[in-house]
């Protein structure tokens, strides 16, 4: 008790002292919201990237097909927890209901990381006993659900297999693996997927012209590429990039506040590549490692970059490069110098050298080593075409 109180007394000095320093220097502390908040769906119609999953849902709901245990399964920040919340607000309401009515009353949200025990399970089929006083289901959602110990999941798996009508459940993990198979025979699994590059950039573009904030395309598109599918981590990064450019996101700002390596070194290296020019291959190199950048994850990026180019090659797999429109035409412009045979030889030669990094007690040279045999490709080609095209000859004679 004293301890929380000096506690309180330091944080209210704090709080004083903070506000007399703003108010003496003109500034004005407001209680910021982040993105992943204020924009957080209270619709199925808002969730981004999941609409097999929200048009399944409500279609069980219009047709009165509503399981009473569901599983959400997939990785971080890609909106398990937001459709459940939904759904808990969409079958508890009735007409005339106000739309931002929560129905608190009726969800009950347990965090099975911390509250994995046999008697915190108990704990929760005594609650499920009593019926709801407000509304029509009373909405349980676990998150984490596959951190409950093997006993906790056993004395839950009978409430799960006969819950009283008014009951719902609903399982949210990025682990499915983990959970009980006789857990997964009681439920119905709907699988989230990773939110695709596209639809991140959309909804960045529609939060950035809300918040008034100018932002280029490209930038949100690395934004959304750094995010690697989660939408949660995407508007996190967007938060940190609005305060960081100040209300004007640009391309080369992203870059340099990200720690991402710009593209257009992947272009002059393989420009370089693609002339045999070892000397300007290496100082790139150089330059890369002195902006802090690693070896592998360099050597990693390369390979995508020659990946890309392939995809560029042939028109009915242009649409699987997923980049923005800037960077699309540089991509198409420089597969026309490469030839396809070129293209599986890097890739061969990248994934070897990236195989071979952690061995590696010298990983610059390594990775040095790996550039010069990509200089050597094409005139190894035209050696092998030569050759061929000399035994052709002697075999005729």
């Amino acid at each position: 008790m004293i301890l929380g109180f000096k506690q309180f007394i330091n944080n209210g000095f704090l709080g004083v002292f903070l506000n007399y320093f703003c108010a003496s220097n003109g500034f004005k502390l407001e209680n910021f919201i982040v993105s992943a908040r204020k924009y957080r769906p209270s619709v199925f119609d808002d969730v981004v990237g999941q609409r097999h999953v929200t048009d399944t849902l409500l279609n069980e709901i219009n047709s009165n097909h509503l399981a009473q245990s569901f599983l959400f399964t997939g990785p971080r920040g890609v909106g398990k927890t937001t459709c459940a919340r939904i759904l808990a607000k969409v079958i508890n309401q009735k007409e005339g209901d106000q739309v931002d009515q929560d129905y608190a009353f009726n969800i009950f949200e347990m965090d099975a990381a911390s509250n994995n025990s046999v008697e915190d399970i108990r704990h929760l089929n005594e609650q499920v006993r009593i019926p709801p006083q407000v509304g029509n289901y009373k909405v349980y959602i676990i998150d984490e659900v596959h951190m409950l110990s093997s006993a906790a999941f056993n004395a839950f798996l009978k409430t799960l297999e006969e819950p009283p009508k008014y009951a719902i459940f609903i399982l949210a993990t990025t682990e499915k693996h983990k959970i009980l198979p006789t857990i997964l025979s009681r439920c119905q699994i709907f699988n989230f997927k990773r939110i695709q590059i596209k639809d991140m950039v959309e909804h960045l573009q529609s939060i950035a012209a809300k918040e008034h904030v100018e932002a280029e395309q490209e930038a949100l598109h690395l934004i959304a590429e750094k995010a690697d599918g989660g939408l949660r981590d995407c508007l996190s990064l967007f938060d940190q990039m609005v305060s960081y450019c100040n209300g004007k996101i640009t391309y080369d700002k992203a870059v340099e506040n990200l720690n991402i390596l710009d593209r257009d070194y992947y272009f002059k290296i393989t420009q370089s590549i693609l002339n045999q020019s070892i000397s300007e291959v290496l100082v790139y190199f150089d330059e890369v490692l002195n902006k802090g950048f690693d070896g592998q994850l360099f050597l990693n990026g390369l390979s995508e970059h020659f990946r890309n180019l392939m995809v560029c090659k042939d028109k009915a797999t242009a649409h699987l490069l997923d980049v923005g429109e800037a960077h699309k035409s540089k991509y198409e412009a420089q597969s026309q110098s490469c030839d396809l045979s070129f293209l599986l030889n890097a890739l061969n030669i990248n994934n070897q050298f990236d195989v071979d990094y952690k061995n590696s007690k010298n990983p610059r040279l390594h990775i040095e080593l790996a550039l010069m045999k990509l200089c050597h490709i094409r005139s190894q080609i035209n050696a092998a075409v030569t050759l061929e095209e000399l035994k052709k000859k002697v075999m005729s004679i």
